[in-house]
């Protein structure tokens, strides 16, 4: 510490321990921080650069393990962290380090990023992880900063689109903006790009009311993938659960944030966030003293019966332990921040298994989801599961319980291993078409309980999955170890790029087939970011280190004709009054459901014998819905066909074997159904 002037002095009168975090008020600035085995907790008190110390003062009061101070003076703009006094003893799960300058969990804006030395570490590298290291690691780490929200809001309220009007677009801040030629180059990768008219116009085309965002939560780049050149370009890997990551603000102040819901609230379009409440980025016990391990990592952690050791469900080291009922406040309170002081509108949670994890395992009546569903303002948001961990039971899809809505993988493979011509896939695609229902008929759960998708950010993109039969994962550096060998993909004539037209249509084709299913399908369709425009990662389908052109949207080579095509499928499903549903079709009329039966090419409705058939390769869905229409889908895997229609006045409305997929004209009792297409019609009845 270099500086000379007098200290500023705690003001007890005005300490509380009801708010943590640095809250301004009063004159001043009130921090609380929660650590139960702690002995002592010292504030320190930075210049606005982060990298000189200039005071350390001791919170002056503690009551339910929360030390808190209140210090007149200090407002919006200081920079500071905290050390924190307590035993050494990692055998008994304490790792306090006073050495270590630790980054507030409620810091709501970092200056600085980390910088990776070895100081970083509680223990002293080269050792086992019980010998301390008394080294300062101040100069390697970010800081918080004081933050008094003043933004403006233009739009005041979330939007809350019905699951059944919505269509959800799963998208990186960087890597939908980094190569946008119409969004200003120095905009791009930032939130200020994110919400640029070009990619608001984008989104509108397309037809999505909701963008979800992988993570902005300010997080790690992994040691070991910097020391390889790469980095940590998905973002799961959580440092704050508060403050926005640095890198996606071209002004470095979380007011761009804010402007951008604000941007999107405006044209109609949600905002989801991808957030990661399972595990931290201080990996195991062998990892980096950053924040949470320092504070108190007996509280804030799962540990193993040795105490010494993490606990974990999560495959990155660690596990959070929101069993803790101040852990848990921590997510609550961090949640509710993103809402209420950042207006967005809903949450996909990674690895959500392990947030319902309890003593006996995954308990879906457990703490976490009945804070969640009893809470005025978050039970109101869109709330997103990723239904499983690599935790024993961790694999829960149809598990969760209301107003939760679930990533359905079931729908992914068997839309993918349909489309492929696998054998036997027509009874699943029956389940898939209807909403899954033995995932989630059950426990008053709506039929828009599943989140439908061919493609996420982690796997294949679908014009991969009609490119490559296998992974292409050598840029990662791993030899082609890591990411996943289920697929269910085909190259259909050539691994990767081609000149072959045949080849080229057919992929056209069945990537054309598989998003007209998702967009037919009950529940609420996910479109992974440039599946709409033949996106590829060359086969990479474990792009998480890959901040390079390799995952960044390639818009200069944009199929138009397949945004075209997806613009129309949407828009028809947003067309069919009633078609999508909250209630449960069933087979026979009753009030207030659709009507839900199967049609065969032959013109009779599907037989047990047809269903169980591994030669079929076409199956039509006929909807009545509530309104009164009449929706009639074909979705042909097989080769050019003739279908015989069932009485009535139908109009083609769209089929995609056509170059304009959107179409308006009378269809006769007999239709040409082209190979490998989905060919809808509609009439009225009455």
């Amino acid at each position: 510490m270099n500086d000379t002037t007098t200290a500023p002095q705690f003001d007890r009168a005005l300490g509380q321990s009801h708010t943590l975090g640095a809250r301004v008020r009063d004159g001043g600035t009130n921090f609380a921080l929660f650590s139960d085995n702690a002995t002592k907790v010292e504030l320190c008190l930075f210049d606005e650069t982060g990298q000189t110390e200039l005071h350390r003062l001791a919170l002056p009061e503690t009551e339910g393990g929360i030390w808190h101070g209140f210090l007149p003076g200090i407002g919006h703009g200081q920079v500071y962290g905290y050390r924190v006094h307590g035993p050494w003893a990692p055998e008994d799960g304490h790792r306090f380090n006073p050495n270590k300058l630790l980054l507030d969990p409620y810091a709501r804006e970092l200056v600085g990023q980390i910088e990776w030395d070895d100081a970083l570490h509680g223990y002293t590298v080269g050792t086992d992880d019980t010998v301390m290291d008394d080294r300062d690691s101040a100069p390697f780490m970010p800081k918080g900063m004081v933050v008094q929200d003043a933004y403006e809001w233009d739009q005041s309220n979330a939007l809350r689109h019905r699951y059944s009007d919505s269509v959800i677009y799963e998208a990186h801040v960087k890597g939908l903006t980094k190569r946008h030629p119409g969004v200003p180059e120095e905009d791009r990768g930032t939130f200020a790009g994110l919400a640029s008219d070009a990619m608001i116009d984008h989104l509108h085309r397309v037809g999505v009311t909701a963008i979800e965002l992988l993570p902005v939560h300010a997080f790690a780049n992994d040691q070991f993938l910097v020391q390889k050149g790469l980095s940590n370009y998905w973002g799961y890997n959580t440092l704050s659960f508060f403050a926005p990551q640095q890198a996606y603000l071209k002004s470095g102040h979380v007011a761009e944030v804010q402007h951008a819901v604000d941007r999107f609230h405006r044209a109609g379009i949600e905002v989801i966030l991808d957030v990661v409440y399972n595990h931290t980025c201080e990996g195991n016990e062998m990892g980096p003293t950053l924040s949470y391990r320092g504070i108190d990592n007996a509280s804030y952690y799962l540990l193993s019966e040795d105490k010494r050791h993490s606990f974990d469900t999560t495959g990155t080291g660690n596990t959070l332990n929101v069993a803790h009922p101040m852990v848990l406040r921590m997510v609550l309170d961090s949640l509710r921040y993103w809402v209420e002081v950042m207006h967005v509108d809903g949450f996909r949670f990674d690895l959500a298994s392990t947030l319902g994890r309890e003593a006996t395992g995954f308990e879906r009546e457990g703490a976490f989801f009945a804070a969640i569903r009893q809470d005025p303002v978050l039970s109101g948001v869109k709330l997103i599961a990723e239904p499983w961990d690599i935790g024993e039971g961790g694999y829960q899809v149809g598990g969760f319980p209301w107003p939760f809505r679930e990533w359905n993988d079931k729908a992914r493979d068997d839309i993918r291993a349909f489309w492929r011509r696998d054998p036997g896939l027509a009874s699943a695609m029956g389940e898939r078409l209807t909403g899954s229902p033995v995932q989630f008929q059950h426990s008053n759960r709506p039929a828009t309980s599943s989140i439908n998708f061919i493609a996420a950010h982690d796997g294949f993109t679908t014009h991969d999955t009609v490119s490559y039969d296998d992974k292409h994962n050598d840029a990662n550096g791993e030899d082609g170890n890591d990411g996943h060998d289920h697929n269910l993909s085909h190259n259909l004539g050539a691994e990767g790029p081609t000149d072959d037209p045949a080849i080229l249509e057919a992929r056209f084709r069945r990537v054309k087939g598989m998003l007209a299913t998702l967009a037919l399908c009950q529940g609420t369709p996910m479109i992974l970011a440039g599946d709409e425009f033949g996106q590829s990662q060359q086969g990479n389908n474990n792009a998480y280190c890959q901040d390079n052109e390799l995952a960044w949207l390639d818009w200069d080579n944009a199929d138009e004709a397949l945004t075209d095509a997806v613009a129309a499928m949407l828009s028809l499903r947003k067309s069919m009054p009633g078609y999508v549903s909250s209630h449960w079709a069933v087979s026979e009329p009753a009030e207030g459901h659709n009507t839900v039966t199967w049609w065969h090419p032959a013109g009779r409705e599907m037989t047990d014998e047809d269903w169980s058939d591994d030669a079929t390769a076409c199956i039509g869905m006929r909807t009545r819905t509530t309104a009164g229409l009449d929706v009639l889908a074909f979705f042909n895997t097989g080769d050019d066909m003739v279908a015989c229609l069932p009485d009535g006045a139908w109009t083609r409305r769209l089929d995609t074997a056509q170059a304009d997929i959107a179409c308006d004209d009378a269809a006769n009792d007999r239709l040409d159904i082209g190979w490998q297409s989905v060919v809808v019609l509609t009439r009225q009845d009455g």
